[in-house]
């Protein structure tokens, strides 16, 4: 199984082309209310197109549990800003595997705003 550790270790290092390799070909993910990004050449160019507008970023994870198929992750991320700040915002991700252990569906919610905020 797909574990949070593995997941976020991948993300931290801005390691897309491995992140990606992760998810089922048809897979869904979903960033709060955004509109869903479907299949891996979306999820690949969306979660590029945002790693460009951060320097970094560092998941803590406070929590994790795996139920079935499913896995939610509680965590505080560190985000470091093109402006040299630093903003920490608490965040759940759940995501789903298939059989094959690949992630079908990965849904994050946090707030981004102070990412970008003045």
């Amino acid at each position: 199984m797909t574990t949070a550790e593995s997941i976020f270790a991948l993300v931290d290092r801005q390691d897309v082309s491995g992140l990606i390799e992760l998810f089922a070909e048809d897979a869904t993910m979903v960033f709060g209310n955004g509109e869903p990004l479907l299949g891996r050449e979306a999820i690949l160019a969306g979660n590029n197109g945002f790693l460009q507008t951060i320097k970094g970023l560092r998941h803590h994870i406070i929590e994790e549990w795996a139920v079935g198929a499913t896995t939610i992750a509680v965590t505080d991320v560190t985000y470091s800003r093109r402006d040299d700040k630093e903003v920490t915002i608490p965040g759940v991700s759940i995501w789903r595997v298939g059989e094959d252990g690949l992630i079908t569906d990965y849904r994050v919610f946090f707030v981004p705003s102070p990412i970008y905020a003045p």
